[in-house]
């Protein structure tokens, strides 16, 4: 599955620290963001349904079946 030529990719979030817009242990979407990777940072579209930057340290990277992968596409 590719979004603008590059393969999408999930995380799952570890940490929120008082973040209202993060659930712990829920995936979510990663978008690219060259800048924001180069200070640590990652942007995420979080429960308000917008991307923001977070602290990569909050996540981990998973692989998702393409099925599952899929289900995220439908659901924009």
């Amino acid at each position: 599955m590719k979004e603008n030529g590059s393969k999408i990719q999930f995380v799952v979030c570890l940490k929120n620290d008082d973040c209202e817009d993060l659930e712990t242990r829920k995936i979510y979407q990663v978008l690219p963001d060259e800048k924001a990777a180069e200070d640590d940072y990652i942007r995420v579209i979080d429960e308000s349904g917008e991307d923001y930057l977070y602290p990569a340290s909050y996540f981990y990277p998973v692989e998702l079946p393409q099925i599952v992968q899929e289900s995220f596409s439908l659901a924009a």
